[in-house]
């Protein structure tokens, strides 16, 4: 699936930890992810949160990130992934 999102240009919207799992093990630019992290994931609760993540976070996503929502907060890291103690700035 990351091929095929990555060859389309889109985005790929998850509730399964794999894809950061693989974007940090190839240090892959694309595709973004947008990853879901809450026990309920019924529109009616995290419809909001993601919706407002998405529209905030566009120009991100079309470079290439991983962005992680929660019903509390919002975490966005551009990709690649990188380990800040091992890949200074």
């Amino acid at each position: 699936m990351t091929i095929f999102a990555r060859a389309n240009d889109y985005v790929v919207l998850t509730h399964d930890l794999d894809f950061s799992a693989i974007l940090a093990a190839t240090h892959g630019d694309k595709p973004s992810v947008v990853q879901i992290r809450a026990d309920d994931i019924s529109p009616g609760a995290i419809g909001k949160p993601v919706i407002d993540a998405l529209s905030q976070m566009a120009g991100e996503l079309y470079r290439g990130a991983l962005l992680t929502v929660d019903p509390r907060r919002t975490r966005l890291r551009v990709l690649p992934l990188r380990n800040p103690d091992r890949f200074p700035p």
